[in-house]
Order: C-alpha cells, then structure tokens, then sequence
C-alpha cells in the first residue's frame, strides 16, 4: 500500500514535494504512536492497577496465588505474605505471586 501511495504522489523527475522527503519518517511516528496506546498504555494502567490491589491487601483477605492456590492471608510483610490454606496449614509466598482476591475473581 506505501509503493501505491509513493507511485501516485511521486513528483515529476528531479522534483519531490517536501511530504514526500519525509513521508517514511511520519509513517514510522503514526505506527509508533498507534502501537503506545492500543498496547504499551493499556498494559501499564493494569500493572498500576494490579499493583495498587495487592498494596490494598490486609489480614483476613481471601486471596489467589499465581500458582492457584487460594487461601487466608493471615500476616502481611514488606515483601511476602503468610497465607493459611487449610486449617494450621499456612505457607509464606511473595507478594509479587498474589494474583488477585478471591472476591475478585468470583464477580467476573
């Protein structure tokens, strides 16, 4: 489509109108931009969404893990998180593998 667009606005020999000395270079803008909002920007408002989430997280919470392990947290760290999975059973997992709350997942 670009050598059908460059062959119809192609000036006369010697001569080139200055959109076609820097056509290439605002194509690659468009394509660029086009790229950042549909899916760099989308991605990082859900990691920032994500992240704010699991700040959110308190002691009694229902959570999932990244694993698929659903559990209670019962102590919340810097970086980690004591969650009791069956009664006295409890295993410490880092923040970062938390995948969302139970009551999240059941509403979608």
């Amino acid at each position: 489509m670009n050598l059908l667009l460059a062959t119809l606005l192609q000036a006369p020999a010697g001569q080139q109108s200055e959109w076609a000395k820097y056509q290439g270079i605002v194509m690659m803008l468009a394509i660029v931009a086009i790229f950042y909002f549909l899916m760099i920007r989308p991605q990082q408002k859900k990691q920032k969404a994500v992240q704010k989430a699991r700040e959110a997280l308190k002691s009694g919470d229902r959570v999932v893990t990244a694993g698929g392990i659903h559990g209670r947290i019962k102590e919340v760290s810097e970086t980690t998180m004591l969650i009791e999975v069956a009664d006295g059973v409890r295993i410490r997992v880092d923040k970062m593998s938390i995948y969302a709350s139970s009551g999240d997942i059941q509403s979608k």
